[in-house]
């Protein structure tokens, strides 16, 4: 089932795609540049679970195969019309293996060569089975102009202090993940230059250039991911076992109906009606994941004595309608639902559809703004 919208028919160059795969859902958006605007294009959503004989909302494990079909199912949508294979890709957190690891302040040229050595320590496999990236993490509380890394995408701050030690972020992937993806992208027919970990796309998608910490709160299907982000650099994550599909089997089993009608309950009911019934089996898996929020904000305030300016709510289950608010009294810090969709234009007949949509496209206007950018 895809969920989609094209206009802006007319042909332009540069126009690039991001795309992001999801556990239930693959998410697509096509950008062009005009001056120094990005135009969206169009956008599509297509559902994974009907291609694994499940319901739509849920969370699959398809093999390569049925991925790149369900890929090319939505690229072919006519109302979605992608005109171009320029694009670039995601990939899950969870595919990612994230360490801080402390060195001397060195050259970049010393740092390339101590980097892989000391991340042995940190990472299960052989070295030469994985892509690892780093970067330096910034410890003065000045920003310094960001670059971007070459494979992952994760932003390269130099420290503008000379210190005796540097903290540097290092970033590992299974050179087998890598693969998956880019037999995906062959299959596919697409051309895709990166592959990058959704958490830097969703980074450049929905934050501005604040200095204080923020924690973005991404709801998928399967687990809700927890961020927290100072200047660019992810300081603290987790990850919750529960997910907007949580959501959807605890309505199912009781009011004794099908998943496919509990999710279609859920999607246009959520959390803005009067039935307190209702609204309370929702917050049965909602407590358990605002529980582990607040744990994460009060470990991260305790570790760097520093307060989280706010929460990002991103992810497909960011659009449950009554979230924000119910969130708002819930949390210890500020919240809102990001609005990616802000950073590109679009026509103004849509601005209510795509503020409802905008959490669940987060990493993949990430994704088009990085290409966008690659495009001159």
């Amino acid at each position: 089932m895809a969920l989609f919208s094209s206009f802006f028919n007319k042909q332009a160059e540069p126009r690039v795609i991001g795309i992001d795969i999801g556990s239930s859902a693959i998410k697509i958006v096509q950008f062009k540049k005009h001056g120094a605007q990005a135009v969206l294009e169009t956008y599509g959503e297509l559902s994974l679970g009907p291609y694994a004989g499940l319901a739509i909302g849920q969370a699959t494990q398809l093999p390569t195969d049925k991925l790149a079909a369900a890929l090319t199912d939505l690229m072919k949508e006519k109302e979605v019309n992608i005109t171009t294979s320029k694009c670039g890709l995601s990939i899950p957190f969870a595919s990612s293996l994230m360490s801080v690891i402390e060195l001397p302040e060195v050259s970049a040229k010393q740092l390339a060569t101590m980097v892989p050595l000391e991340a042995r320590k940190y990472i299960p496999v052989p070295i030469s089975e994985v892509m690892l990236d780093w970067s330096v993490i910034p410890k003065s509380e000045i920003a310094s102009e960001p670059t971007e890394m070459a494979e992952l995408g994760a932003p390269v701050v130099e420290p503008s202090v000379a210190l005796p030690k540097i903290d540097v972020l290092t970033v590992a992937i299974h050179k087998d993940t890598i693969a998956k993806y880019q037999d995906i992208v062959v299959k596919a027919g697409l051309e895709a230059s990166f592959f990058e970990i959704e958490i830097f796309s969703t980074m450049r998608a929905v934050l501005d250039e604040s200095l204080r910490p923020v924690m973005i709160m991404d709801m998928g299907a399967a687990s809700t991911k927890l961020y927290i982000v100072e200047r660019g650099i992810i300081r603290s994550s987790h990850t919750v076992n529960r997910g907007s599909q949580d959501i959807t089997s605890t309505i199912s089993k009781s009011l004794n109906i099908p998943m496919d009608k509990a999710e279609v309950m859920k999607r246009e009911q959520g959390l803005s009606g009067t039935d307190t019934a209702f609204n309370e089996i929702i917050t049965l898996v909602l407590d358990y994941i605002f529980a582990e929020v607040n744990t994460t904000l009060l470990a991260f305030e305790k570790k760097y004595n520093k307060t989280v300016a706010k929460a990002v709510l991103v992810g497909g289950g960011a659009a449950l309608k009554g979230l924000v608010e119910l969130a708002k009294t819930n949390f210890k810090t500020e919240v809102e639902k990001a609005e990616p969709f802000d950073k590109v234009t679009a026509p103004a007949f849509l601005e209510n559809i795509l503020k409802e949509t905008g959490p669940e496209f987060a990493v993949a206007i990430g994704l088009a703004l990085r290409k966008l950018s690659e495009e001159g």
